[in-house]
Parts: C-alpha cells; structure tokens; sequence
C-alpha cells in the first residue's frame, strides 16, 4: 500500500547523505518503494545494497506522499540479514557487535578504565581494523566509572513524589555507559520543575540493531522496553528520552515493525526530554529569567540530528537558548553528521561517513565558539571527531541555567 503512494519523484533520493557520496548507492526509492514491489516475487532476492542504508531517515521527511520509506527499508534490510547473509561472515559478526552495544559496553564498565585504555590501544585498534573491519581512525569514547544507573541507585532514586507529574526516563545505553552526566542533568532539570522521575527496567532502544538488519535482537530489546514502559503509562507516567533516536525508536520505529502489547500506547506517550519540558512547562520563560557562568558561559556550535528532523524538532535548542544571557547558539545547517549510528563504524563506509559530515564540520569551524552541542551521543562522537572540539547535550546547559544558576 505504501508503496504504491510513491508517483517517483526522486524527492528522497536527492535528500538522502548517503546517495550524495556513494554512487553505488541507488537511493531510497529503489531501496523501498521498488525493491518491496520487487520482493513480492519468490524468486526475487533483496538486494544487497540495501546494508548501505544508514538509516538517518531523512527520506521520510523528505518524501511529499508519507511513502514509509524507512520502515521499508528496516523491513527489507532485516529480511536481506536474515535469509541472505552470511552468519559467519567478518561483515555479520561486526555488524552483531556494534549493533548490540549494550551487550559490549556493560562488559566494559566492569573495568571501565581498563576498558576505555585497552579500546583504544594503538595495536588493538589496527587489529580491530584488519580482523573486524572497524575502522582504526575512530576513537572509542570514555566509559564512565560511575553508571547512571549506579549513581541513580546510590541516590535513592527520586528525591520529588508528584502524583501529578510523573516521567519514566528511557535513559538509554549511552547515557548510562559513557555519559551519566546526561543522564543527571535530565534528573536535575526535572526534579527542577517538580517531576517525579522513575528509571524503570530498559534496554537497548533497538536503534542500532534496526540500522543493521538484527530485528529479532530489536524485538527481544523492545518486549521488555515496552512492558515496563507501558506499564508505567497506565499509572500516570509519560516516557522521556534524551537522546533523540531513542525516542524516534520508541514513537515510531517500535509500531511500525512489531505487534507488543501496549506498544501504541507507548509510542504515544513518548517525548524527547527538551520536547516535553517545552511543552508542559513555561521553559522559555524560565531560560529567559536565567543566565550562565563559570564553564558553560560560551558560545555553541548546535547540530540537529537527523532523528531530531524527523521529530520535528531540529529548531528547539536554537530557538530556546537564544535569550540565555552568557550563552550564545549557532546553528550549523541542515547537513547530516555522516555517522549515523554504526554506519560511520565501517571501515569501508569511514571515508563515506568523514564525507557527509565534512559540510557540518566547515560550518561548526566557521562559527564563533569551539565547544559542539547535539542530543544525539554518535553525533556527537562525529563533531568531536571531525573538529576536535568538546561537544555537551542540551539538557547540561539547561542544568547549568536552571539548576545551577
């Protein structure tokens, strides 16, 4: 049915960041709309370019007839890995482990320093290269000491019972893995306004399983995400994420490719963290009446992540933090990052990957500060990896004006 909503007007091809630099790519038209009407046959295979989709999703925004292109493609690539790939494959195996991350990074942050060293250890990072095919330019990021989960614990949990504002925070792999001071700022910020905030059971959101075909890894991930969460939603609560796939993954990926119980009534009680404080409480108003010092009073190279478009979100951080007084937003265009998840962890999409991104990379060097800003975690490993700059997450800067102002 979808399909046959597209009339071929190349709109998603020409949005597309990966067709733009692979010209072995054929673009999301025939990777959705032609190649589902050529896979209706028995006898008709998926065709194999279909693993050089990096998911940004950008073609559905782009496309005028709501084609559900990536749903398409996610469908399609999941079929291609499943009934065609090799499992013993170098390809399948690199794959399986950069898409269960959660899976590698709980393991690391048993020995987080060990871990972050030994990752990043010139002779492993080349044996990585040649045996797995991840590239040696790339950078492992940091894995905390502490996990949000273990600072959450050691807490208390909540520190405001509100029976009448509620949150369920879908905190995510890397909030938790690398970056919990993410994930205390989402607490903070909250707390701030007098949420209630619950860190219910989770785990992967399933975003980097979809990019590379391992739906049925999706599935198991999802089944306990959607138990807890909808769980919660019944009591009063809404979900929160504060990275912006994670809630992509939540409102629409999760519907569109699986049937769990109380899966729509998740997806429609889910927000991204900033999303939702714009909307039920005068947060504009408030960073309007706050301002900035100390080590966030600078100026910011901001990047709306391709997640973030399709969201409908891609304005909110410039617009919002316009009238933070010691602080001062750049946007820095509409261009992909080039990482997209696990895409840019290839060694053969690397230089594809650096390509996308060099448009970002020129805009964030030309703007006035040297510091990155971006919701989204593999975004920012791609800022900082292009321009070497320190790259924070919107919800830190609001901390800093509301919580520590």
């Amino acid at each position: 049915e979808g399909a046959d909503s597209c009339y071929k007007c190349t709109s998603c091809d020409t949005s597309c960041p990966v067709a733009e630099v692979d010209d072995e790519f054929p673009g999301p038209k025939f990777q959705g709309p032609e190649q589902w009407r050529l896979k209706r046959k028995d006898d008709h295979d998926i065709d194999e370019s279909i693993t050089s989709c990096s998911n940004c999703m950008r073609c559905d925004e782009a496309c005028p007839s709501s084609v559900p292109l990536s749903q398409m493609h996610n469908e399609a690539r999941g079929q291609f890995v499943e009934e065609q790939m090799e499992k013993l494959s170098v390809e399948y195996i690199r794959n399986r482990i950069l898409a269960n991350y959660r899976t590698s990074a709980r393991l690391a942050s048993l020995t987080p320093r060990l871990a972050t060293v030994a990752m990043n250890f010139g002779p492993i990072r080349v044996a990585m290269d040649k045996l797995l095919g991840i590239p040696s330019e790339r950078d492992f990021p940091e894995f905390a000491t502490t996990t949000f989960r273990e600072w959450w614990r050691d807490r208390g949990g909540a520190k405001v019972t509100n029976p009448e504002k509620r949150v369920a925070y879908f905190h995510g792999c890397y909030s938790n893995y690398n970056t919990p001071e993410v994930g205390k700022a989402m607490v903070r910020v909250y707390e701030h306004f007098g949420y209630e905030v619950v860190a219910p059971e989770q785990k992967c959101s399933g975003t980097p399983m979809f990019a590379n075909g391992m739906l049925d890894d999706a599935r198991r991930h999802a089944e306990t995400n959607v138990s807890s969460m909808s769980e919660l939603v019944d009591e009063g609560y809404h979900a929160i994420a504060s990275c912006t796939s994670c809630s992509m993954a939540l409102r629409q990926e999760y519907p569109e490719l699986f049937d769990i119980d109380g899966i729509d009534k998740v997806a429609e009680n889910t927000f991204e963290a900033v999303e939702y404080l714009r909307i039920h409480e005068d947060l504009k108003g408030e960073v309007q009446a706050a301002d900035v010092d100390g080590e966030l009073a600078e100026e910011f190279a901001y990047h709306a992540p391709c997640h973030s478009r399709n969201q409908g979100l891609d304005r909110q951080a410039v617009e919002l933090f316009r009238d933070l007084d010691g602080v001062e937003v750049e946007d820095v265009g509409d261009s992909c990052s080039g990482i997209s998840g696990t895409y840019g962890w290839k060694a053969e999409k690397y230089d594809y990957s650096m390509a996308i991104g060099e448009e970002m990379f020129e805009e964030m060097e030309a703007a006035g500060g040297e510091t990155g800003l971006t919701e989204c975690p593999t975004c920012a490993m791609q800022m900082e990896h292009g321009t070497g700059y320190d790259v924070r997450h919107p919800l830190e800067l609001l901390e800093a004006a509301l919580v520590e102002g």
